[in-house]
């Protein structure tokens, strides 16, 4: 079964992204294995790159810790050098798969198609796609942004079922305000599109999350913006002392 985005609980994760070593990764999860595990009400979870997914997953089975991956084809296997499907994603321990991520759609060619077949995809493989969304500096700045998100959710949703759309999870993260040279987005900038996403999915419902230039500092701001269900975090949580902090921000929150 997926892991359903219904409910109370925030979730607060990070994308590792292509960074960290057998070593580097083996040591972050030692870390969490040594702190507190996430307390009831919030859901944690880390996206480690493909090299370190089978020994990240094996080593937090059974722990509250969610692993998951970075990005996954949407076909089953055969022809396709230097990709790896949900199947074989979901064999070597994840139970989320992260898609349409701004860099995979800019710069790996995930086109609108692409993403559809691969929320598809991995429900078919019982995982809980991890959507993201987001709007440029232009769309933004030419006052787009709303209708550009809305109609972005809509087409990768197109492929699902209508009773299975609750189980994806959205991640608005404006592509203006990520990565190291982003500019933080303020509350008043977040909430109008979280509130389009959310009449977007209304008849179906699902969890959104925020990410973009999260800190510690915005953290608790982010996550009292009505309808944001949780955190998507970088390079904040790229530590493991981050991310633990960043849980125990939302836990202080419910």
């Amino acid at each position: 079964m997926t892991t359903s985005p219904a409910g109370a609980d925030l979730w607060i994760g990070t994308s590792w992204k292509m960074n960290k070593t057998r070593s580097e990764a083996n040591d972050y999860v030692a870390a969490l294995l040594a702190a507190d595990p996430p307390p009831s009400g919030v859901t944690g979870f880390i996206l480690p790159p493909h090299t370190v997914l089978a020994e990240v997953a094996g080593r937090l089975a059974g722990s509250a810790w969610s692993v998951g991956t970075q990005n996954a084809n949407w076909r089953p296997e055969g022809a396709g050098t230097g990709e790896v499907s949900m199947r074989m994603v979901r064999d070597a321990g994840a139970s989320i798969v992260e898609i349409g991520h701004s860099e995979r759609r800019a710069e790996y060619g995930d086109t609108d198609q692409a993403v559809q077949r691969k929320v598809r995809a991995a429900l078919e493989e019982s995982m809980t796609p991890l959507l993201c969304v987001g709007e440029s500096a232009e769309v933004r700045s030419g006052g787009g942004q709303d209708r550009f998100i809305a109609e972005q959710v809509a087409s990768a949703l197109e492929l699902v079922d209508a009773d299975r759309r609750s189980e994806v999870v959205i991640a608005y993260e404006p592509i203006w305000a990520i990565g190291e040279h982003g500019t933080p987005a303020e509350p008043e900038q977040i909430a109008p599109v979280v509130r389009v996403i959310a009449e977007t999915v209304a008849e179906q419902g699902a969890r959104i999350l925020y990410g973009g230039s999260v800190t510690l500092q915005n953290a608790s701001e982010l996550l009292q913006i009505p309808g944001v269900g949780g955190l998507f975090v970088g390079r904040t949580a790229w530590d493991p002392a981050g991310l633990l902090a960043l849980i125990d921000l939302a836990a202080s929150t419910r």
